[in-house]
Protein backbone atom coordinates (compact mmCIF):
# COMPACT_ATOMS: atom_id res chain seq x y z
CA UNK A 1 0.00 0.00 0.00
CA UNK A 2 1.37 3.38 -0.97
CA UNK A 3 1.89 6.28 1.45
CA UNK A 4 -0.82 8.34 -0.23
CA UNK A 5 -3.37 5.60 0.36
CA UNK A 6 -2.41 5.51 4.04
CA UNK A 7 -2.90 9.25 4.48
CA UNK A 8 0.66 10.42 3.92
CA UNK A 9 2.23 13.26 5.89
CA UNK A 10 0.82 16.76 5.49
CA UNK A 11 3.05 19.26 3.68
CA UNK A 12 0.81 22.33 3.77
CA UNK A 13 -1.99 23.50 6.02
CA UNK A 14 -4.61 22.59 3.44
CA UNK A 15 -3.61 18.92 3.86
CA UNK A 16 -4.75 19.16 7.47
CA UNK A 17 -7.98 21.00 6.81
CA UNK A 18 -6.42 23.96 8.65
CA UNK A 19 -6.66 27.62 7.69
CA UNK A 20 -4.92 27.85 4.29
CA UNK A 21 -4.55 31.61 4.72
CA UNK A 22 -2.27 31.21 7.75
CA UNK A 23 1.32 30.02 8.24
CA UNK A 24 2.31 27.33 10.74
CA UNK A 25 5.71 27.63 12.42
CA UNK A 26 6.90 24.23 13.63
CA UNK A 27 9.93 23.62 15.82
CA UNK A 28 11.74 20.28 16.16
CA UNK A 29 14.15 18.48 18.50
CA UNK A 30 13.57 20.18 21.85
CA UNK A 31 13.00 21.15 24.45
CA UNK A 32 16.52 22.51 24.96
CA UNK A 33 17.52 24.43 28.11
CA UNK A 34 19.25 27.25 26.19
CA UNK A 35 17.41 27.68 22.89
CA UNK A 36 13.82 26.83 23.80
CA UNK A 37 13.46 29.63 26.40
CA UNK A 38 14.90 32.17 23.97
CA UNK A 39 12.53 31.07 21.26
CA UNK A 40 9.55 31.08 23.62
CA UNK A 41 10.42 34.63 24.71
CA UNK A 42 10.59 35.71 21.06
CA UNK A 43 7.27 34.11 20.19
CA UNK A 44 5.64 35.68 23.25
CA UNK A 45 6.84 39.15 22.21
CA UNK A 46 5.17 38.75 18.83
CA UNK A 47 2.12 36.86 20.17
CA UNK A 48 2.78 33.93 17.83
CA UNK A 49 1.70 30.38 18.61
CA UNK A 50 3.82 27.57 17.19
CA UNK A 51 3.88 23.77 17.23
CA UNK A 52 6.79 22.07 18.96
CA UNK A 53 7.63 18.52 17.88
CA UNK A 54 9.21 17.18 21.06
CA UNK A 55 11.72 14.38 21.55
CA UNK A 56 10.64 12.23 24.48
CA UNK A 57 14.10 11.96 26.04
CA UNK A 58 14.41 15.76 26.00
CA UNK A 59 10.97 16.13 27.59
CA UNK A 60 12.09 13.74 30.31
CA UNK A 61 15.30 15.76 30.83
CA UNK A 62 13.57 19.17 30.78
CA UNK A 63 9.97 18.69 31.94
CA UNK A 64 9.57 22.28 33.09
CA UNK A 65 10.28 23.55 29.59
CA UNK A 66 7.80 21.14 28.05
CA UNK A 67 5.15 22.38 30.47
CA UNK A 68 6.06 25.99 29.70
CA UNK A 69 5.54 25.38 25.96
CA UNK A 70 1.99 24.19 26.63
CA UNK A 71 1.27 26.84 29.26
CA UNK A 72 2.15 29.58 26.77
CA UNK A 73 -0.41 28.35 24.28
CA UNK A 74 1.73 26.37 21.86
CA UNK A 75 0.79 22.92 20.61
CA UNK A 76 3.02 19.87 20.87
CA UNK A 77 3.70 16.90 18.63
CA UNK A 78 5.51 13.59 18.89
CA UNK A 79 9.03 13.48 17.38
CA UNK A 80 9.94 10.01 18.75
CA UNK A 81 11.66 9.12 21.99
CA UNK A 82 15.29 9.32 20.84
CA UNK A 83 15.26 10.77 17.28
CA UNK A 84 16.89 7.69 15.71
CA UNK A 85 18.53 7.83 12.29
CA UNK A 86 17.01 5.75 9.49
CA UNK A 87 13.78 5.72 11.46
CA UNK A 88 11.69 4.05 8.78
CA UNK A 89 14.18 1.18 8.52
CA UNK A 90 13.90 0.25 12.20
CA UNK A 91 12.34 -3.10 13.13
CA UNK A 92 8.63 -2.66 13.73
CA UNK A 93 8.93 -3.37 17.45
CA UNK A 94 11.61 -0.68 17.87
CA UNK A 95 9.75 1.80 15.70
CA UNK A 96 6.59 1.21 17.70
CA UNK A 97 8.43 1.72 20.98
CA UNK A 98 9.89 5.03 19.76
CA UNK A 99 6.39 6.31 18.98
CA UNK A 100 4.62 4.96 22.06
CA UNK A 101 7.28 5.89 24.62
CA UNK A 102 7.43 9.48 23.36
CA UNK A 103 3.64 9.72 23.31
CA UNK A 104 3.42 8.52 26.88
CA UNK A 105 6.24 10.79 28.07
CA UNK A 106 4.78 13.91 26.47
CA UNK A 107 1.33 13.25 27.94
CA UNK A 108 2.68 12.37 31.39
CA UNK A 109 4.69 15.61 31.57
CA UNK A 110 2.39 18.10 29.83
CA UNK A 111 -1.03 16.56 30.28
CA UNK A 112 -1.51 16.79 26.50
CA UNK A 113 -1.95 13.77 24.25
CA UNK A 114 -0.17 14.68 21.02
CA UNK A 115 -2.15 14.23 17.83
CA UNK A 116 0.66 15.19 15.42
CA UNK A 117 3.78 13.20 14.58
CA UNK A 118 6.90 14.12 12.64
CA UNK A 119 9.33 11.42 11.58
CA UNK A 120 13.01 12.14 12.28
CA UNK A 121 14.61 13.48 9.08
CA UNK A 122 11.21 13.20 7.40
CA UNK A 123 11.82 9.47 7.06
CA UNK A 124 8.38 8.02 6.22
CA UNK A 125 7.26 4.61 5.01
CA UNK A 126 3.98 2.69 4.75
CA UNK A 127 4.89 0.92 8.00
CA UNK A 128 5.41 4.23 9.82
CA UNK A 129 2.08 5.52 8.54
CA UNK A 130 0.27 2.33 9.58
CA UNK A 131 1.67 2.58 13.10
CA UNK A 132 0.66 6.24 13.33
CA UNK A 133 -2.86 5.44 12.19
CA UNK A 134 -3.06 2.70 14.83
CA UNK A 135 -2.32 5.32 17.50
CA UNK A 136 -4.57 8.04 16.10
CA UNK A 137 -1.63 10.20 15.03
CA UNK A 138 -1.29 12.25 11.84
CA UNK A 139 2.06 12.74 10.13
CA UNK A 140 3.24 16.29 9.44
CA UNK A 141 6.05 17.33 7.11
CA UNK A 142 6.76 20.87 5.90
CA UNK A 143 6.77 23.11 2.84
CA UNK A 144 9.45 25.61 3.94
CA UNK A 145 12.81 24.29 5.14
CA UNK A 146 15.67 26.73 5.81
CA UNK A 147 17.86 23.77 6.83
CA UNK A 148 18.73 25.58 10.04
CA UNK A 149 19.90 22.26 11.49
CA UNK A 150 23.00 22.62 9.27
CA UNK A 151 23.74 26.07 10.75
CA UNK A 152 23.85 27.90 7.38
CA UNK A 153 23.83 31.29 9.09
CA UNK A 154 21.06 33.56 10.35
CA UNK A 155 20.86 35.53 7.10
CA UNK A 156 20.04 32.43 5.06
CA UNK A 157 17.49 31.14 7.56
CA UNK A 158 15.81 34.56 7.80
CA UNK A 159 15.59 34.87 4.01
CA UNK A 160 13.99 31.42 3.58
CA UNK A 161 11.56 31.79 6.48
CA UNK A 162 10.74 35.33 5.37
CA UNK A 163 9.61 33.94 2.03
CA UNK A 164 6.82 31.90 3.61
CA UNK A 165 3.40 32.19 2.02
CA UNK A 166 -0.14 31.43 3.22
CA UNK A 167 -0.65 27.73 3.76
CA UNK A 168 3.01 26.98 4.42
CA UNK A 169 4.27 24.76 7.22
CA UNK A 170 7.69 26.10 8.24
CA UNK A 171 10.36 23.85 9.76
CA UNK A 172 12.86 25.14 12.34
CA UNK A 173 14.76 23.61 15.26
CA UNK A 174 15.36 24.47 18.91
CA UNK A 175 17.52 21.44 19.70
CA UNK A 176 20.19 19.18 18.26
CA UNK A 177 22.95 21.78 18.03
CA UNK A 178 23.75 25.48 18.25
CA UNK A 179 20.46 27.18 17.42
CA UNK A 180 21.57 30.76 18.05
CA UNK A 181 21.31 31.36 14.29
CA UNK A 182 17.73 30.10 14.25
CA UNK A 183 16.69 32.37 17.11
CA UNK A 184 18.41 35.36 15.50
CA UNK A 185 16.89 34.59 12.11
CA UNK A 186 13.37 34.28 13.48
CA UNK A 187 13.92 37.55 15.32
CA UNK A 188 14.40 39.13 11.88
CA UNK A 189 11.90 37.17 9.80
CA UNK A 190 8.86 37.07 12.05
CA UNK A 191 8.35 40.87 12.22
CA UNK A 192 8.71 41.04 8.43
CA UNK A 193 6.04 38.40 7.99
CA UNK A 194 3.75 40.06 10.51
CA UNK A 195 4.15 43.44 8.78
CA UNK A 196 3.16 41.70 5.54
CA UNK A 197 -0.07 40.64 7.22
CA UNK A 198 0.86 37.00 7.84
CA UNK A 199 -1.27 35.21 10.38
CA UNK A 200 0.33 32.38 12.32
CA UNK A 201 -1.46 29.32 13.62
CA UNK A 202 -0.50 26.40 15.80
CA UNK A 203 -1.52 23.00 14.47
Amino acid sequence: MREKELGGPAHVLGDLGADPAAVALTVDDGPHPEWTPRLLDLLARHEIRATFFLIGSEVRAHPGLARRIVAEGHSVGNHTMHHPERFAALPETVLEKEIVDAQRCIEDVTGIAATWFRAPYGDWSPLVLRRLRAHGLRGVDWSVDPEDWSEPGAEHVARVVGGSRPGDIVLCHDGGGDRSGTVAALGEALPVLLDRGTRFTAL
